[in-house]
């Protein structure tokens, strides 16, 4: 059975920083690109950010480029979302997701309050 285990999320302060893993679990990380989508509430979903399967082209929304990264590491089938100088806006469920074969996990909180 395909899953994707998201955890890492949390509560934290304006500015600091989380660091977010998706664990794959019955496929193989590497034969696929990894997107992070985010939900805040009373909103749509929306991409965040996405890596190649080989870990290179990372891409980024507007709304975190210089803050977020999207590494990975295909030898512990994991993919990562490091999120540096978190801002009120960035509060939201944080969702794992192989578009190829629309693949998702269940997601883990980030809540960004003073």
């Amino acid at each position: 059975q395909v899953q994707f285990v998201e955890s890492g999320g949390g509560p934290v302060q304006p500015g600091e920083s989380l660091k977010l893993s998706c664990l794959a679990e019955g496929l193989l990380l590497k034969r696929y690109a990894i997107s992070w989508d985010r939900q805040a509430p009373g909103k749509g979903r929306e991409w965040v950010a996405g890596i190649a399967s080989n870990g290179e082209r990372p891409v980024y929304d507007d709304s975190v480029k210089g803050r977020f990264t999207i590494p990975r590491d295909n030898n512990k089938n994991t993919a990562y979302l490091q999120m540096d100088n978190l801002r009120y806006e960035d509060t939201a469920l944080y969702l794992c997701h192989a578009p190829r074969d629309d693949y998702w996990g269940q997601g883990t909180q980030v809540t960004v309050s003073s």
